[in-house]
């Protein structure tokens, strides 16, 4: 179990409740003086732990993959559950005339019904695969439902899905078997800015990822489409997503391009106005009762001192309760005590009987600590003992809503509940009920809001939503339908800001403190959160900016972020690697993207001999940019490199006591309008005496703009070449460069600006030196050496790489004349350089280079050159 357990007993045991109660705290009755302890958060907290949204990035085309193992031939059978729009039957078609032999499920069967079809089916030969078509129908504006078309909608897409794959858990279990579903939310997944446009198809999503984690080594796929009629092609595609790529879940397409879903790190900023959160904020808020939602509504209040609609099955809370008093101030004399009192009531006392009591205590003192919180903070109190599985209760409490305050500004759906068991032991009854709470449970509210305003929504899911978790299908296949909700409302509800937050599991409060579940993720390699930076998140959430979305909250994901296949599901030798800064091809997975390792030796490269500080070869910085604009021409070798972008130089990469060292290129691609741009990672391990693990070091971040066409001739007016100025000799007795890297040799002041002209003698700068590169790197380092001339002659201040804004580089033809570079200061340790030849053309442009400065190690003799010329002499 990779998340948190609600408490079964006390949700399971008043499943039938449907009164409402209501606690008021009014001007009548003050908030009580004794407010009972919740943990509060902690911002810095929250602020360390990565947000991680998930994103569309681009996977590589099939051609490049590797094969599934899948065979769809004579002698494959193989069941279909159809759409309405006719691709299923294409499908069969297709599948037909390949000889293989299809059980089509064109009505919509009850579940024994189906179920008795599929165990015949299975009976009477081995079974290859499921395709489940019927999320690519659209349903319309989900809360615009009827309850019942609601409910048969999901049972159609997803409970006979459930049935399905529980019928055929064992015949689909074995490599060369396979579970592909088709969904329409859009061809990303609901990740784009346009949203998910079925969004029930979520629900499928989340089930087919538990699915796989059940069932590891069945190809198992999610594919979705864009809206549109076309038949031939889903189905064609359908055909070549089992028989190719076995490295991913989730696949896309969208205008041509095949994607899947990676988490993105990214700020809550956006730079628009966040909510603000006063005493007229209106909150309501489902599984109230719930340790850590009780936590987080206590925060809310603290921060808003707002009215606050707190919805659960457990009943009204009694503070005069002694069992409640006494849970809070003596809960293990409490345990002794309900064990003497079953005791005493004939019955055989047990530990579980024991914890099912402490359970519903439990809940009742977290709903009164959110209770006495929000009275503590000045607020206004509704506390509503209601069953989500009861629409018209559920939908009662919204309209007394509407009457007290025409509106809501927060909606917090935290209900559920969750039982883990594998398929074949979780009953439908079971399924039924998790899924049920959270997904009626939304529609019932959402339904019943109408045009009511809505300021957001924030949905409850779970990393078992995001990643899929054994044991979980209806809990995950609930938490992604509402995450895929949440996104529908990007244009449905344009004015609603759609959260859903993937909680990992937590620690401190919560039922996966318990029992075994710590070591489990420990195992697992999955970080629990900190409840101290758990509780404001939701708060950071609605009140840093006016993002919307899913978001994922958890620091190491441990084998959830695991390849499913090796090298990532690609064929690696179909990749071209002629580069000199890409050795080989490791894999494109979802989580790292393209991987490229490289091992580099100082003793045969002129870049790295020739580069030493302190007498130790380091990679260039220019060799990094390089190094990115290899890999990301690995992956689309028919694009040019329109820009380098967002460049950080966090740390050299050092090659010690001059030995070989490999490094390695992560690039993550996605679309950007007609670009594509590769977000990279230069990173080097290293084994350090007495660890255990390699010490691995992010040296270098940049982003990599391939477009269909290289950058536009620019001009500008070449500066005038100087007669004299400071010459190599001087400038390398202050820089560290050897000879390959002297790339200037001579300098001047023009103006404002400095000017290095570029040496036409130069060692070669690698080997083999017929090898081409891709973005000119002696072209930038003399921009980069140029930039800080000035610096140097004026303040004998050393300006060493920090950061490049943008890196546009040309290679014409042919060059008019020496080559210059013009460097002008935006700000203090901020350049603008652009490489001009004397003609005027422009090779290279470079904005926003950033140095850290240093005081330079030369002796005031050396320096003394450089200030007559690029400074001042005084």
């Amino acid at each position: 179990v990779f998340d948190r357990r609600p408490d079964l007993a006390a949700e399971t045991r008043t499943q039938t409740q449907t009164q409402t109660e209501e606690v008021v705290a009014t001007d009548d009755r003050p908030p009580t003086t004794d407010v009972m302890e919740v943990m509060e958060g902690d911002m810095d907290a929250t602020l360390s732990i990565p947000r991680r949204v998930p994103k569309p990035v681009v996977r590589p085309s099939l051609d490049q993959c590797a094969p599934t193992g899948v065979e769809l031939a004579e002698g494959s059978r193989v069941v279909v559950m159809p759409d309405a729009g006719g691709v299923a039957a294409t499908l069969v078609k297709r599948l037909e005339k390949r000889g293989v032999e299809c059980l089509v499920i064109d009505d919509a069967p009850s579940a024994p019904d189906l179920e008795a079809r599929l165990t015949a089916w299975a009976e009477a030969g081995p079974v290859t695969g499921v395709y489940w078509l019927s999320a690519l129908d659209q349903a319309g504006d989900a809360a615009s439902l009827s309850r019942g078309e609601w409910r048969e909608a999901l049972r159609v897409r997803v409970k006979l899905l459930y049935t399905t794959m529980r019928a055929l858990y064992e015949a689909v279990s074995a490599a060369g078997t396979f579970l592909v579903a088709g969904t329409r939310l859009g061809g990303s997944h609901g990740y784009d800015d346009s949203g998910a446009v079925a969004p029930l198809g979520g629900a499928v999503t989340g089930f087919v990822k538990t699915f796989k984690r059940e069932r590891p080594d069945v190809i198992v796929k999610a594919v979705d489409f864009e809206q549109t009629r076309k038949k031939a092609e889903p189905a064609d595609t359908l055909i070549a997503e089992t028989l190719g790529d076995p490295g991913v879940v989730e696949v896309g397409y969208q205008d041509g391009q095949r994607s899947t879903i990676a988490l993105i790190e990214e700020s809550a900023e956006d730079g628009e106005p966040g909510m603000e959160l006063t005493s007229d904020s209106v909150f309501l808020v489902t599984g109230a009762a719930g340790s850590i939602t009780s936590a987080i509504t206590a925060d809310l209040a603290r921060a808003s001192g707002g009215v606050f609609h707190l919805l659960d099955l457990t009943p009204a809370p009694d503070p005069a309760d002694p069992d409640l008093v006494m849970f809070s101030q003596d809960p293990d004399g409490l345990k002794r005590e309900i064990f003497e009192r079953i005791k005493a009531s004939g019955e055989r006392a047990t530990p579980a009987m024991v914890e099912k009591e402490m359970a519903g205590l439990e809940r009742l003192h977290a709903a009164l600590a959110a209770i006495r919180a929000v009275e503590a903070a000045g607020g206004t109190v509704h506390y509503h003992s209601v069953n989500l599985l009861d629409h018209d209760a559920v939908q009662a409490v919204i309209e007394a809503v509407r009457a007290e305050s025409g509106r809501i500004d927060v909606l917090l759906h935290a209900g559920g509940i969750e039982i883990s068991h594998l398929l074949p032991d979780k009953p439908p009854e079971q399924f039924d009920l998790v899924f049920d709470i959270k997904a009626d449970g939304w529609h019932s509210m959402l339904s019943a809001i109408g045009d009511m305003p809505l300021g957001a929504t924030v949905a409850f899911s779970s990393i078992a939503g995001r990643f899929g978790n054994g044991g979980q299908a209806d809990y995950a296949a609930a938490n992604d339908l509402l995450c895929k909700l949440a996104s529908h409302m990007r244009s449905t509800r344009p004015g609603t800001r759609g959260i859903a937050v993937d909680w990992t599991a937590w620690g401190d409060i919560g039922m996966a403190t318990r029992g075994s579940i710590p070591t489990m993720m420990k195992f697992a390699g999955i970080d629990m959160l900190p409840a101290a930076a758990g509780i404001p998140f939701v708060r950071r959430e609605l009140t840093a900016g006016g993002r919307a979305g899913e978001v994922l909250v958890g620091q190491s994901l441990g084998i959830l972020a695991d390849d499913m296949a090796e090298a990532g599901g690609i064929a690696a030798d179909t990749f071209a690697t002629d580069g000199i800064m890409v050795g080989a091809v490791e894999g494109w997975g979802p989580t790292r993207g393209l991987v490229v390792s490289t091992t580099l030796d100082p003793s045969g490269q002129g870049f790295l001999d020739d580069h030493r500080i302190d007498g130790t070869p380091v990679l260039p910085g220019v060799m990094g940019i390089e190094s990115f604009a290899e890999v990301a021409k690995v992956a689309f070798p028919d694009l040019a490199v329109a820009a380098v972008e967002d460049v950080s130089f966090l740390a050299p990469f050092k090659f010690y006591r001059d030995e070989p060292r490999t490094l390695t290129v992560e690039a993550q691609f996605h679309r950007d309008g007609d670009t594509i741009v590769a977000d990279c990672r230069l990173l080097g391990s290293r084994q350090l005496p007495n660890q255990d693990e390699p010490q691995v070091t992010v040296h270098f971040t940049g982003r990599v703009r391939l477009a269909a066409e290289g950058p536009k001739p620019a001009t500008m007016e070449a500066p005038a070449v100087a007669d004299e100025g400071v010459t190599a000799e001087d400038i390398y007795q202050v820089y560290f460069h050897g000879p390959a890297y002297q790339v200037i040799d001579l300098a001047w002041s023009s103006g404002s600006a400095a000017v290095g002209r570029m040496s036409d003698v130069l060692p070669d700068n690698h080997d083999p030196a017929e090898t081409p590169l891709v973005v000119s790197p002696r072209l930038i380092e003399l921009c980069f050496q140029t930039a800080v001339l000035s610096q140097l002659g004026r303040e004998a201040q050393m300006g060493l790489p920090m950061a490049a804004g943008r890196v546009v580089v040309r290679h014409p033809e042919a060059v008019g004349g020496r080559l210059m570079a013009v460097s002008e200061t935006e700000s203090d340790g901020v350049y603008r350089v652009r490489v001009v030849d004397e003609e005027g053309a422009v090779l290279v442009e470079l904005d926003g280079y950033q140095t850290v400065q240093i005081p330079s190690p030369a002796s005031p003799e050396q320096l003394a050159p450089l200030k007559a010329v690029m400074g001042t002499d005084e």
